[in-house]
C-alpha cells in the first residue's frame, strides 16, 4: 500500500500567513525524513481562516527542491480553474524539478463558491474539465497539437517542457457521486476516495460499479483506489481518541455549512444531495465520525482498521488527513506522523 499525506498547508487560529507555510514546511521535511511514500496537496482559494494553499504547483516546485525521496502529488488541482496551456507548462516543469516525482491527481471541486470567485460557472465545470484533460494530454504527447472545444482554442502549439515522465505523470482523478465513479472506470484512471460527505459504508456500491465500468471498457487489471481519511495516531487509545476530536468535530460542522450552502448555488445537481449531506454533517455526534469517517488508535488499532479497508475496499494506498479541522496542535501532528510511518506503514509494505 502507498502511504501518502493530505496536506492543506493550514493556517491555524492566531497564525500569520508566514507561520502558516513555515510550519507546513516543517511538517514536510518531517514527511521525508520519516519514510512517507507522497506528500498530497490540497487546492483551496478564499479561504484566509483555513489555508494558505491556492498554488499547488509552486509549493510542489518548492518541496521538490528540498526533498530527494518522497513523492509530490496534487490532491487535486482543478482543472475548470486553470488556462490549460498554463497549467500543462507548469506540471511539465514541476516534473522536471523532481525528477519525476510528480503525480497529477485532478478533479472539479464541488465547492461552487471558488468558481464564483474566478468568474467561471460551476454548471460549465464538467465540460471544461474534460477540455483541459484532453488539452493536457495532447500537449504533453504530441510534438504539436492543435485543439478546439466549445472553451479553449489552440492551433499549432509547441509545448515546451515536455513531462520529465514518459508519457506524462500518473493521473488520477478524484470522484464522490455515482455516475463519475463509472465515468473514472470507463477512462481508465485511477481514483481518489474520501469520506467528507458520505462515509466508509457507501464506498463498497460505487466502488462495485467503479471496477464494473473499468471492466466494460476493456482496460486491463483493476483500477486503483485511493482513500483519502483522517488519521490520528497516538500512544493510548484514549489519547487517540480525545485529542483530535474537538479539531474533527469543528471541521465537519464548518464542512456541514459550506456543503448545505452550496446546494442552492447554480451547477450543483440534485443526484448529490448536498442540503441533506450538509445538514447530517452539522448534527453527526463523534461517535459516528468515529464509526463511519475516520481512523484513529494506536498504531496496532489503526494497522487493524487499515486492513480492513484494504480488504473490503481493495485499497492501493491512503491519503491520511493528520490535522483534520486544523486545531490539533504541531507537536502532536508530528507525533502521528512518526508513528503511521514507523509503526503502520510498515505492516503494509
Amino acid at each position: 500500500m502507498e502511504f501518502g499525506m493530505f496536506h492543506e498547508f493550514q493556517r491555524r487560529p492566531g497564525q500569520t500567513e508566514a507561520q502558516a507555510f513555515t510550519e507546513s514546511f516543517e511538517l514536510v521535511d518531517a514527511a521525508e525524513t520519516t519514510g512517507l511514500d507522497v506528500m498530497w496537496l490540497a487546492e483551496l482559494h478564499t479561504s484566509p481562516e483555513r489555508s494558505v494553499l491556492a498554488a499547488p504547483l509552486a509549493i510542489a516546485s518548492a518541496i521538490a527542491t528540498r526533498t530527494k525521496r518522497m513523492k509530490i502529488g496534487t490532491a487535486v488541482q482543478v482543472l475548470p480553474l486553470c488556462q490549460p496551456l498554463r497549467i500543462a507548462e507548469e506540471a511539465a516543469t514541476v516534473d522536471h524539478i523532481s525528477h519525476g516525482r510528480l503525480i497529477f491527481g485532478i478533479g472539479r471541486s464541488g465547492f461552487p463558491r471558488t468558481y464564483q470567485a474566478y468568474g467561471i460557472s460551476y454548471a460549465e465545470s464538467r465540460q471544461r474539465f474534460a477540455e483541459v484533460t484532453e488539452i493536457l494530454k495532447r500537449a504533453w504527447t504530441q510534438e504539436s497539437f492543435s485543439f478546439h472545444g466549445e472553451y479553449y482554442h489552440y492551433d499549432d502549439i509547441h509545448l515546451v517542457p515536455k513531462p520529465y515522465q514518459a508519457p506524462y505523470p500518473e493521473l488520477r482523478i478524484a470522484v464522490n457521486s455515482a455516475d463519475t465513479f463509472v465515468e473514472a472506470g470507463t477512462n481508465g484512471l485511477p481514483i481518489f476516495v474520501a469520506t467528507r460527505l458520505g462515509d466508509l459504508t457507501e464506498l463498497g456500491p460505487n466502488l462495485k460499479a467503479y471496477h464494473e465500468a473499468w471492466a466494460k471498457a476493456g482496460h486491463g487489471g483493476m483500477g486503483k483506489v485511493y482513500l483519502r481519511v483522517p488519521v490520528y495516531v497516538a500512544a493510548t487509545e484514549k489519547q487517540a481518541l480525545e485529542e483530535p476530536e474537538e479539531s474533527v468535530m469543528h471541521f465537519y460542522r464548518y464542512l456541514g455549512q459550506r456543503i448545505e450552502a452550496s446546494a442552492a448555488m447554480e451547477g450543483a445537481r440534485a443526484i448529490e444531495n448536498r442540503a441533506e449531506r450538509g445538514q447530517r454533517l452539522q448534527t453527526i455526534d463523534y461517535d459516528e465520525v468515529i464509526k463511519s469517517k475516520i481512523i484513529v488508535g494506536t498504531p496496532a488499532m489503526v494497522t487493524d482498521r487499515l486492513g480492513e479497508l484494504k480488504e473490503q475496499l481493495g485499497l492501493s494506498g491512503i491519503l491520511a488527513e493528520l490535522n483534520c479541522g486544523m486545531r490539533i496542535p504541531a507537536p502532536q501532528v508530528l507525533n502521528s506522523l512518526q508513528m503511521m510511518c514507523g509503526e503502520v506503514t510498515p505492516r503494509f509494505k
